[in-house]
C-alpha cells in the first residue's frame, strides 16, 4: 500500500467535523468546509444517516447553455458521467442561480456502475427517491424537478474549481461527506490532519468522561483543551 493510500485509510477514522477543526488549526481556508452542501441520498426521512464517504475528487465544470460564453467554451469528448472512476467522488460545479438540476438518477446509475463512491454537486439535483433506491451517495446545494438538457452542459473535466474565496477544489483533493456536510482535504495535508484529529480525539474522550461525572464545562475545557 502506498503512503497516500495509508494516509487516506487513516483519515477514514474521522468525521467532517474532526477534519474541519484540524484544517482550521492548519490555517486552511474556511477549514475546507464546502458550505451549503448537504446529504440527499441515501438518507431517507428518519434518523440521521451514519454514511460517510472519502475519496479523491473528479471535478466537472458546468456552464449555462444559450450564452455567448457557452458558445466559446470547450466541450468534453465524453459525457461527464463517464468520467467517474473507481474509488473516486465526482465534484460538479453548476453556475449560481440556476433552477434546473445538473445530476439525476441515470447519472447515479452510471457512476455506481463505474465504481464511484458518490457525487457532490455545488448546485441542484433531482430524482431523490431513485438515488436512494440505488443506494448511491448524493450531496448537493439544492434540488429541482427540472433536468439539465435545456439549461446546462459540462464544459471541462478535472480542472481546479473555485468554491469560495481562497477555497478551491482540485482534481485529486480528498472529498469527505457525511450527515454534517462536506469537507475538502488537499493530499499534502492529510498526514497533518490525521495527527491533529488523533490528538483532539483523545482529548475529547477525556472531556466527555469529565462532563459525564458532572464537571463544569468551562473549567474542563480550559484544563483539557490547552
Amino acid at each position: 500500500m502506498s503512503n497516500a493510500s495509508k494516509a487516506l485509510q487513516a483519515l477514514k477514522q474521522f468525521s467532517t467535523c474532526d477534519i474541519g477543526d484540524a484544517l482550521i488549526k492548519l490555517h486552511y481556508p474556511y477549514g475546507g468546509f464546502l458550505d451549503g452542501l448537504r446529504m440527499r441520498s441515501p438518507a431517507p426521512l428518519g434518523p440521521p444517516s451514519t454514511l460517510r464517504i472519502y475519496g479523491p475528487a473528479v471535478t466537472v465544470k458546468m456552464i449555462e447553455v444559450g450564452t455567448s460564453s457557452a458558445a466559446r467554451a470547450p466541450k468534453p469528448s465524453i459525457h461527464f458521467a463517464d468520467a467517474n472512476r473507481p474509488g473516486a467522488i465526482m465534484y460538479i460545479q453548476q453556475p449560481k442561480g440556476l433552477y434546473s438540476a445538473c445530476w439525476g438518477s441515470l447519472m447515479s446509475t452510471r457512476a455506481k456502475a463505474a465504481g464511484a463512491l458518490g457525487v457532490v454537486v455545488d448546485g441542484r439535483v433531482r430524482d431523490l427517491l431513485e438515488h436512494r433506491e440505488i443506494g448511491f451517495p448524493v450531496f448537493s446545494r439544492d434540488t429541482s424537478i427540472l433536468g439539465s438538457a435545456s439549461f446546462t452542459r459540462a464544459s471541462e473535466i478535472d480542472v481546479p474549481l473555485q468554491f469560495k474565496g481562497d477555497l478551491w477544489v482540485h482534481p485529486g483533493d480528498v472529498l469527505v461527506g457525511d450527515e454534517d456536510g462536506v469537507v475538502i482535504v488537499p493530499p499534502s495535508l492529510i498526514e497533518k490532519v490525521v495527527e491533529l484529529c488523533r490528538e483532539r480525539w483523545e482529548i475529547d474522550l477525556k472531556t466527555v468522561e469529565e462532563l459525564r461525572k458532572g464537571q463544569l464545562m468551562g473549567p474542563t475545557i480550559k484544563r483539557l483543551r490547552k
